[in-house]
C-alpha cells in the first residue's frame, strides 16, 4: 500500500512517517503464518523422547546445547513481531508449568496452518478465530472426562509424572535417580492449605557444578552455599551447628557526612584503634553470648571481627546472598537478625551438619540435616558446563510438573494420547454445528493431532499408518493409546507409565489457542522507521545465530 494519498487537487497527502512500512491484508497475514511455521518448524523436531538437539551459539560465542522448547527459543535472536508472539507463549508456559514449551509452539504452529487453509478457501478470520475458541472450551472439557484425580502428597504419583518430563531430556538415563530427589524436594517444600497444597519453587535451590558425573547429583536437606570459611583459623566442620543468621555487617559504619578527628599525638590515636577494637569485640561477644557456633553474615566482616571469631572457635561465613538467606531462615529455622542486639538464643537455627568441603577447584560450606527443612538444595553435578546446565534445566522442569500434580491433583497419560482424545471428540462435537466453524472446529481438531504425529515423525515412524491405528483405537474407548517413542509403535501409554499433569495440557492449550486467534485477527503491519543504520521490519523470516 501507498504511504500516502492524493487530495482532490492532486496534491499528495503524507499519512504516514517518512520510512515507515506498511502491509495490509493477505500480504500482512502470509507474513506473519511464514514466521509462525518456521518458528514452529525449529523446535517441532526436538518434541519428544527421540526429539534432536539443537546447538545455540550466541553473539559471544557461548554455546547452549538443549532441546527444551522455551531455551531455544529464548537463545535464538527473534526478528519478526509475529514470532516474538511465539516466543512469550513458551516463556509464559515455562513460567507458569515449567513443561510443554515445545509442544505450545507446535500447536499454535499447527492452528495457524490450519487457518491458513480456511482462508484460502474464502472463511473469514474472524469466523476462524470463533470456532478456534469453541472448540478449545470443549477439548479442555473432553480432557476432564479423561483425567485421573490422584493424591495430593503422594510421593510415587510425583516420581512418576517427572520421570515423564525428564525421559524427553538428555538425563533421560537417570530420570529414575532424579525423579526420586525431584520428588522429595517438592514435598518437603510444600505448605498445607485449605484448598490443598501450595509449593513455591525458589525455596529449592539447584547449585551446579561441573565434575563427576550426573550419578553424584544428590538432594541436601539444608542449604549449599558458594562460599567459603572466612579465616583460617576458624574450624572447617561444625557437629549440632547452632546457626546465627546477621544482614548487619561485622564492621565500623561509616557516617553519612564528612568528619574530621584531630589526632595530635600517637597516644590519641592508639584509643582510637583500641576503641574500634573494642566496638568489634563487643559484636563477637554478643555472639559468643547467644550460644552460636556457626555465623552467616549477608555483609562484610573486618579483619579484626574474625580474629575473634575465630578464637570463639566460630565458623564464619560473609557476604551470603539475601535470597540464601531467606532459604536458610526456612531450612534451619533461624530468624535473620538485623543487629547484633536483636541476636537472641531463639533466633538460632540448627543443622546437624556445617562443613566447608572442596568441589573441584572452590571451596563450598554444606548446611546439613536440618530439622523438617522448608528449604532444600539439589547440587547438580555433570562432565562438563553444558551438561550440568542441561540438567539443571530437566531438573527445572521436573520440579514444575511435580509442583503441578500438588496444586492441581490430576493426570492424564502421555504420548499424544490426550491430544488424539481431544480431536476425536472435538471432531464429533463440530458434526453438531452448522456453517463455517464447523469447518474451524474440524481444522482445530487436525491441529490437536499434529502432537502425536510429530512425535511419530521424530522416531520415523509411518506418521499415516500411526494415525490411523491411535484413531481406531480411541474409537473403540482405549483413551490412553499414543507413541511409544522408546519402541517405535502405537501403545498403551497408561501401561508404560508415562503421565503428565492435567494442569500442563490444559495451559497448553488455552496458550496456544489465544495466540492463533491473536494473530489471525491481524490484517495490518505498520513499522515505525528506525534510526539509520537499524534493521528494517522482517518480511517473514527470523534471524537466529545456531539453529
Amino acid at each position: 500500500m501507498s504511504l500516502q494519498q492524493a487530495s482532490a487537487d492532486g496534491m499528495p497527502i503524507l499519512i504516514l512517517r517518512q520510512g515507515t512500512k506498511q502491509s495490509r491484508g493477505k500480504e500482512a497475514q502470509k507474513n506473519n503464518f511464514a514466521a509462525i511455521s518456521m518458528i514452529a518448524e525449529v523446535v517441532r523436531s526436538s518434541l519428544g523422547p527421540r526429539g534432536m538437539d539443537k546447538m545455540l551459539v550466541d553473539s559471544l560465542g557461548d554455546v547452549t546445547i538443549t532441546n527444551d522448547g522455551a531455551t531455544i527459543l529464548k537463545e535464538i535472536d527473534v526478528q519478526h513481531p509475529a514470532a516474538k508472539m511465539m516466543v512469550e507463549i513458551s516463556k509464559a508456559t515455562d513460567n507458569e508449568v515449567g513443561d510443554g514449551t515445545t509442544s505450545v509452539v507446535v500447536l499454535a504452529g499447527a492452528l495457524i496452518e490450519k487457518a491458513g487453509e480456511l482462508m484460502d478457501r474464502g472463511v473469514h478470520p474472524t469466523v476462524i478465530v470463533d470456532g478456534y475458541r469453541k472448540s478449545a472450551t470443549k477439548a479442555i472439557g473432553s480432557l476432564d472426562s479423561i483425567a485421573q484425580k490422584v493424591r495430593g502428597k503422594e510421593k510415587q504419583e510425583l516420581v512418576r509424572v517427572a520421570r515423564t518430563s525428564m525421559q524427553t531430556k538428555l538425563v533421560s538415563r537417570e530420570s529414575d535417580l532424579l525423579a526420586g530427589m525431584v520428588a522429595k524436594a517438592a514435598m518437603q517444600v510444600a505448605e498445607e492449605t485449605s484448598s490443598g497444597y501450595t509449593v513455591d519453587v525458589d525455596n529449592i535451590k539447584v547449585e551446579k557444578k561441573p565434575g563427576g558425573s550426573i550419578q553424584d547429583t544428590r538432594l541436601i536437606e539444608g542449604i549449599v552455599l558458594d562460599k567459603e570459611v572466612v579465616h583460617g583459623g576458624m574450624p572447617k566442620k561444625v557437629l549440632d551447628a547452632k546457626i546465627a543468621l546477621i544482614s548487619a555487617a561485622f564492621e565500623i559504619e561509616k557516617t553519612q557526612f564528612d568528619a574530621k578527628i584531630d589526632i595530635s599525638s600517637p597516644d590519641q590515636m592508639q584509643v582510637f584503634l583500641e576503641e574500634e577494637t573494642r566496638t568489634l569485640k563487643s559484636m563477637v561477644d554478643k555472639i559468643v553470648q547467644s550460644g552460636a557456633n556457626v555465623v552467616i553474615c549477608q555483609k562484610g566482616i573486618d579483619d579484626m571481627a574474625q580474629h575473634y571469631l575465630a578464637k570463639a572457635g566460630i565458623l564464619t561465613i560473609r557476604r551470603a546472598k539475601e535470597s540464601d538467606m531467606s532459604r536458610l531462615a526456612k531450612a534451619t529455622g533461624a530468624t535473620v537478625a538485623s543487629s547484633f542486639d536483636d541476636l537472641a538464643p531463639k533466633d538460632l537455627g540448627f543443622a546437624k551438619l556445617v562443613e566447608e568441603r572442596k568441589i573441584e577447584t572452590d571451596r563450598w560450606t554444606f548446611i546439613e540435616g536440618c530439622k523438617n527443612p522448608k528449604a532444600v538444595t539439589i547440587l547438580v553435578r555433570g562432565g562438563s558446563q553444558r551438561v550440568v546446565d542441561e540438567v539443571e534445566r530437566s531438573v527445572h522442569d521436573a520440579l514444575m510438573v511435580a509442583k503441578d500434580v500438588l496444586e492441581k491433583p490430576a493426570i492424564v497419560f502421555g504420548g499424544g494420547s490426550p491430544e488424539a482424545y481431544m480431536a476425536m471428540s472435538v471432531r464429533k462435537w463440530s458434526n453438531t454445528l452448522s456453517g463455517r466453524e464447523q469447518l474451524a472446529a474440524e481444522k482445530y481438531a487436525e491441529a490437536l493431532e499434529v502432537i502425536p504425529l510429530s512425535l511419530a515423525e521424530n522416531i520415523g515412524m509411518n506418521v499415516i499408518d500411526a494415525l490411523a491405528e491411535i484413531r481406531a483405537r480411541q474409537s473403540k474407548g482405549s483413551h490412553s493409546v499414543g507413541i511409544d517413542a522408546r519402541n517405535a509403535k502405537v501403545a498403551d501409554m497408561s501401561k508404560l507409565d508415562v503421565l503428565e499433569p492435567l494442569a500442563v495440557k490444559e495451559q497448553i492449550i488455552k496458550s496456544a489457542t489465544e495466540v492463533a486467534c491473536m494473530i489471525l485477527r491481524i490484517d495490518d503491519i505498520v513499522a515505525s522507521s528506525r534510526s539509520a543504520g537499524a534493521p528494517a521490519m522482517p518480511s517473514g523470516g527470523i534471524s537466529d545465530t545456531g539453529v
